[in-house]
């Protein structure tokens, strides 16, 4: 059912929204640190957990889609809550740290795009002698 892809949705994003909270307390920030995209992470092993056991049907994996289509911006509108003036007035160390983080994730596209795609050495097999020779006997028959 429908419902049971969004109930995995909320369970992700209310233990995320507490393990950010958590993060930022720890760190002495005093908002959410994460909390999101630790949802996000949370919700997707969550789903491939379940999918692997065979507990993930067609129906719930839509809940899971409906909410992911509406992602972004759900993001855009947490993100508007931060206090980004805070954060530029405080020095460099803030953009520093978000330019870093942008370039590296730029920087791990292709890195990400080679790892996806199947290993062209694999796909290659080196010639053995005679395997032409059987290849053309049995095209022959």
């Amino acid at each position: 059912m429908i419902i049971y892809g969004v109930a995995l949705l909320s369970i992700c994003t209310l233990a995320g929204l507490f393990i950010g909270d958590l993060l930022g307390v720890l760190l002495g920030v005093p908002s959410n640190v994460g909390g999101v995209g630790i949802a996000m992470i949370l919700l997707i092993f969550g789903g491939g957990y379940l999918s692997k056991r065979g507990l993930l049907a067609g129906k719930t994996e839509q809940g899971i889609e409906f909410w992911s289509a509406i992602y972004i911006p759900i993001v855009v509108a947490m993100a508007a809550q931060q206090n980004v003036a805070g954060a530029l007035s405080s020095g460099p160390v803030a953009i520093l740290a978000g330019l870093a983080a942008v370039g590296l994730s730029f920087a791990m596209v292709p890195v990400l795009d080679r790892l996806g795609r199947p290993d062209a050495a694999a796909e290659k097999k080196p010639h053995e002698p005679g395997a032409t020779a059987q290849a053309a006997a049995s095209v022959q028959r």
